[in-house]
């Protein structure tokens, strides 16, 4: 398995297609969820993702502070295989890129409330109430290095 890190600006089509293609098989499909997957945050983001034989196992975007938080954030996280330790991994990723990458201090994320206890294991904490984005309960989770 290997481990990629790419800005937006050095993406190839080929990359940038999987990528898109897994995110919506996710977000959309799987979680039968229309909504504009393709939000405009995406070109200034670092993306990262595991890759095996050609296909994505995990993903995670970083976005630099400003974009959607005042801290820089990761989103988008997705695993395709679950109970692997896949989305752990990626998560760790995208912390160590926002810091290497943003000088993090902090970062932010918006979760899915399913998925809470994986990012608790990473010492994020829950910073709102539930909310409903695009009608899935979620939670703001912010995580201080």
């Amino acid at each position: 398995m290997q481990l990629f890190v790419r800005h937006f600006s050095k993406l190839s089509n080929t990359e940038l297609y999987a990528i898109l293609k897994v995110r919506q098989d996710v977000f959309v499909v799987e979680q039968n969820c229309p909504f504009p997957e393709i939000d405009g945050r995406d070109l200034d983001a670092y993306h990262i993702w595991l890759e095996e034989d050609g296909k994505i196992l995990a993903y995670a975007r970083v976005l630099d502070r400003g974009v959607s938080f005042d801290t820089p954030a990761v989103g988008r996280v997705i695993s395709m295989r679950r109970r692997e330790g896949l989305g752990s991994r990626i998560l760790s990723e995208g912390i160590r890129i926002a810091r290497e990458k943003y000088s993090a201090e902090a970062v932010m994320l918006e979760a899915q409330v399913y998925a809470r206890k994986l990012y608790e294991k990473h010492g994020f904490i829950q910073v709102s109430d539930e909310f409903l984005e695009d009608g899935i309960p979620h939670i703001l989770m912010r995580l201080d290095l």
